[in-house]
């Protein structure tokens, strides 16, 4: 089926299109997962709330702007993808949804977040890139399990100290924001693994050899005049990383070492959870 076509039924309200669009999907598959990722649809087909067993929903890729309240129904549901679509918020049914724990929202249109997504407790994923945040809500900084935060590609300018109480956060992706300053709050929060603030505007960076879990900082694409300090064995992407623990200097002037290897990025494939 094209994707002309498949934009032409997402408009029919019909059983028969809706039957159509999902490719006969009339009973829950036996793995428990529904992929209907780029099917151009504006709209969820109510029967796939009827799965109540789903464990995972992958919706990305289409032009939907809001969920079904029945979506409650899916109360099973552990992964759950809405990236690549229309919304400006998040449909507060997703919040109902507490056995969540892989939740992807990038590439949409959000300029905040609920507070009720606190509600979901057994988050330990959670990717908003690339969408409009000018802060990171504070109500992140309540979902206690949480591992892994991608919140690359917005405007964020700090992150909030309330963020050093998600003591189970290992990775954190800041990438292609406007950060001018090296958020102060990962400072202290030594069981981080991961810290990318690579393509900001930070232009010193303050020691991060304190930091014991620490195994990873990109760095790179920032005017800064130097290399984070880290403790030895970790790995750094960006300018002067191969210097210990600073550039060399010759005759008054900084030398840059190039990287042949690329950046280590977030993983594009999603992923299971733990």
């Amino acid at each position: 089926m094209g994707n002309s076509l498949k934009a032409i039924l997402a408009f029919v309200p019909s059983n028969k299109c809706q039957k159509y669009l999902l490719e006969d999907l009339d009973e829950m598959p036996v793995d428990k997962m529904v992929d209907l990722s780029g099917r151009q649809m504006r709209r969820l087909p109510m029967h796939i709330c009827s799965f109540k067993e789903l464990v995972k929903l992958y919706l990305s890729d289409n032009n939907l702007n809001h969920l079904p309240p029945e979506l409650e129904q899916l109360q099973n549901l552990q992964i759950l993808a809405l990236d690549f679509n229309n919304f400006k918020a998040l449909p507060l049914v997703v919040c109902t949804l507490k056995q969540l724990c892989i939740l992807y929202l990038g590439n949409n249109k959000l300029c905040s977040l609920p507070l009720e997504l606190r509600l979901l407790q057994n988050l330990k994923t959670l990717w908003i890139e690339s969408n409009c945040l000018q802060y990171l809500p504070e109500v992140v900084c309540e979902l206690s399990l949480l591992k892994t935060l991608h919140a690359g590609s917005n405007a964020l300018r700090t992150l909030p100290p309330q963020l050093q109480c998600l003591q189970e956060l290992r990775t954190i992706w800041l990438s292609g924001n406007l950060l001018s300053e090296f958020p102060p709050v990962l400072l202290d929060m030594p069981f981080l693994e991961v810290i990318d603030v690579d393509r900001n505007s930070i232009r010193f960076f303050p020691s991060l050899a304190h930091l014991p879990g620490l195994k990873l900082v990109i760095y790179d694409h920032n005017p800064c005049r130097n290399a984070p300090k880290v403790a030895k064995g970790v790995r750094r992407v960006g300018r002067w990383s191969e210097e210990t623990p600073e550039p060399r200097k010759r005759s008054g002037a900084v030398v840059e070492i190039t990287l042949d290897e690329k950046p280590l990025l977030p993983p594009a494939a999603k992923t299971e959870p733990e």
